[in-house]
């Protein structure tokens, strides 16, 4: 696969999840946290969201937290979701770490993309922007936090067939 069909391998909208299943293959990848991608990733986010009159967005740990284990889990397992590979769904995978408490207003997106060529984070939002669904969470004016999570996954099998791939996960959330 060419990386440019690596890198339009993203998950279609916030609500339309790819089907993926677990793979014992995959479990002997290693995987190792990429976060010299993250803060220039959040800071493209942030220039995008400027273009278009947006607030920025801040770090969120606990929404991070969701993001590296969704990230470590999809490049051990080898698939590529947001439905958690035990058939969670990627709204109550996350409020595990985001929880709603007693806020009146909750709401958590999520935007997913790998490659299994480099990856810079001005390529990785112009796929997203290129995206309906992906490109509708990014502009969503309700967010105000958001959690990143870039890992590399040596050998990545099951659906990576055993590639090097990044996976990039963003958790967006607002509550109050």
């Amino acid at each position: 696969m060419t990386k440019l069909a690596s890198l339009l391998a993203v998950a279609l909208s916030l609500l339309a999840a790819t089907s993926g299943t677990a793979s014992a293959a995959g479990s002997a990848s290693t995987v190792t946290a990429q976060d010299v991608l993250e803060a220039p990733l959040l800071a493209e986010l942030n220039r995008v969201r400027a273009d278009h009159g947006l607030h920025p967005l801040a770090a969120s740990l606990p929404l991070a937290r969701a993001a590296d284990g969704h990230a470590a889990s999809m490049g051990r397992l080898g698939y590529f979701s947001h439905t958690s590979a035990n058939g969670t769904s990627f709204d109550r995978r996350i409020a595990r770490f985001y929880p709603v408490s007693s806020s009146s207003l909750w709401k958590v997106g999520e935007n997913l993309l790998w490659s299994s060529g480099e990856l810079t984070p001005a390529e990785a939002v112009a796929l997203w922007m290129a995206s309906p669904g992906h490109r509708r969470n990014i502009l969503d004016p309700a967010w105000r936090k958001i959690g990143i999570s870039a890992v590399l996954v040596e050998a990545a099998g099951g659906l990576f067939g055993g590639r090097d791939v990044t996976l990039l996960v963003t958790d967006f959330g607002v509550r109050s």
